[in-house]
């Protein structure tokens, strides 16, 4: 289909007043200019209406299109982002992210090594905490020196997959067309959903990712990000945690004890937190996909566990 600009960058943003003006300075440093750049707001109750507002009216080389949904969370703000995308490439930057001068040069530069080609969803560039320095491992340091990029699937992601894990946040630019055929599944009541479900089912189908060495963005996780609730996020959500794995262990083809352990672990993390939280072992098995039997098998092998170690 035909697009109206190369890049879509879209940015789900909630409460984020205060930091988002770092992304739009980045914004408008940019070197390639062929892209819009559409902000979804997840129901914020601060000032980020004025302030996007605001900078629709400056004289900038780029269109800013602003939305407003009620709080739903960022999947579901990209699943509209995905509709509303004008451009060929869907490029995500949280709020509170920024872009290197280059990062959209970057990311053009690499998917015209992939154009036309088949296979291929997207493009995924390098974190770093500044231009130059990343907390991630280099590609040369898993696949050899000299070594600038690689075409993988999602699934690299996972020591089950690979003993060459690419670790650390990466960014992905996806075709928008592409993408749109993988939403994301929304689940009434939760607000929370890994991106790696809709990554492992491009995967799944038969979708690789070139992903390169180069630094496109600077993130530095901030206390009210979803980052830092850490575990608390998939404890709040349990039907998409649980979908979540479930097409993991599928997917990569689990054995029956990889499975009783990843059965374990959520029984353990949804039926000891505290309430409103905490599930029953129905529940448990409905989410995760288990077998009640197996759900009653860890509640006792977490009971004998605990027995154990309470006479040490």
């Amino acid at each position: 289909m035909n697009f109206k600009y190369k890049i879509t960058l879209f940015t789900p943003t909630y409460n984020r007043a205060y930091v988002l003006e770092t992304l739009y300075r980045s914004i408008q440093r940019q070197t390639f200019r062929d892209f819009e750049w559409i902000v979804v707001d997840d129901g914020s109750t601060d000032n980020t209406e004025d302030l996007v507002n605001s900078w629709m009216e400056e004289e900038n080389f780029f269109p800013i299109r602003y939305y407003k949904q009620a709080n739903g969370g960022k999947c579901r703000a990209i699943n509209w982002g995905l509709d509303l995308a004008e451009g060929e490439l869907f490029f995500i930057m949280d709020s509170d992210d920024y872009l290197t001068d280059d990062a959209m040069e970057t990311v053009v530069k690499w998917e015209s090594t992939i154009a036309g080609k088949q296979g291929y969803c997207g493009v995924a560039g390098n974190r770093g905490s500044s231009p130059i320095e990343t907390p991630n491992t280099h590609l040369w340091q898993l696949y050899g020196e000299g070594c600038q990029y690689i075409d993988e699937y999602a699934y690299c992601r996972y020591p089950e997959y690979t003993n060459k894990v690419i670790d650390g946040e990466r960014a992905g630019v996806w075709y928008t067309e592409i993408h749109r055929k993988y939403k994301y599944p929304e689940f009434e009541g939760e607000n929370f959903l890994t991106p790696c479900i809709t990554w492992n089912r491009m995967a799944n189908d038969g979708y690789k990712i070139r992903i390169f060495d180069d630094i496109i963005w600077i993130c530095k996780y901030l206390e009210d990000g979803l980052t830092m609730q850490g575990n608390l996020r998939f404890i709040k959500n349990p039907a998409g945690a649980g979908l979540c794995l479930r097409e993991k262990a599928n997917f990569l083809h689990y054995s029956l004890i990889e499975k009783m352990k990843m059965w374990y672990t959520f029984y353990c993390d949804h039926t000891f937190c505290e309430n409103p939280y905490r599930l029953t072992k129905k529940q448990c098995a409905e989410y995760i996909g288990a077998p009640l039997c197996m759900i009653y098998a860890a509640a006792m092998i977490h009971g004998i566990s605990k027995k154990i170690k309470g006479k040490k």
